[in-house]
């Protein structure tokens, strides 16, 4: 990593978004402690068997991973509330397609706590066998999910979509990771999803919303966070 680096050891690094005090799981999640409350975006569980009805045959595993580690996440924190930030399937039809052990894991991630399902362009309507609640956004103290950032100044913005990606130069190497993007104002969540791609933050697509002279990046590595400044990144 480039010398505008800072190593981060913890699973969860604090940062500040319009004022509230949160934390980013290196998982690829955002914990609010105050609250609570488990943030993740773009789960896009089903994609795997979504592309195979397309006769693109991926690996029919991304489900369970994702889950897996949302799991994982769940069980470490404890969270009274979930919030999915939308593109939580990757299709309308995604839940009539889930394996039974996997109905049955998210079943019991849902049950016992406040779930709320955002939606989002991939998936605009969710069963409501999925339990928990569906919304268009939620707004909760001085923050707002949703799932499409908004163009513009929109502070306090806790949004997805986008699928965050940082590319790194340094010591003769190039490390491109999924990542959380952020401002003092706003931030936008990576893809949780096991099968899911990334935008590179320094796209035009992020230029309207996060300006770069303001950008932090944090970057998910193998285990740990890097704080990276808008300096330390390169393009592609």
């Amino acid at each position: 990593m480039s010398g505008e680096t800072t190593l981060v050891t913890a699973d969860l690094t604090p940062v500040t978004v319009a004022g509230e005090r949160l934390s980013l799981h290196r998982a690829g999640a955002l914990w609010w402690e105050e609250r609570r409350t488990l943030v993740v975006a773009d789960l896009h569980l089903e994609k795997g068997s979504s592309f195979a009805r397309g006769r693109q045959f991926l690996p029919p595993y991304d489900t369970a991973a994702t889950l897996s580690r949302l799991a994982e996440a769940v069980d470490a924190l404890a969270p009274r509330r979930v919030i999915a930030l939308g593109d939580s399937f990757h299709d309308r039809h995604g839940p009539d397609r889930l394996q039974p052990a996997d109905a049955a894991r998210l079943a019991t991630l849902v049950a016992g706590r406040d779930w709320v399902w955002i939606t989002g362009n991939h998936d605009p309507e969710l069963p409501s066998a999925l339990g928990g609640t569906v919304a268009a956004e939620a707004e909760i103290g001085g923050l707002t999910f949703r799932h499409e950032p908004k163009p513009g100044a929109a502070p306090g913005e806790i949004a997805g979509h986008l699928h965050p990606a940082a590319r790194v130069v340094g010591r003769g190497r190039s490390l491109r990771r999924r990542c959380f993007a952020a401002t003092a104002e706003r931030m936008v969540l990576p893809a949780f999803g096991a099968l899911t791609g990334g935008l590179n933050v320094l796209d035009s697509a992020f230029a309207a919303i996060l300006p770069r002279a303001h950008l932090r990046v944090h970057v998910i590595g193998a285990d740990r966070l890097y704080t990276v400044a808008a300096g330390g990144l390169a393009g592609g």
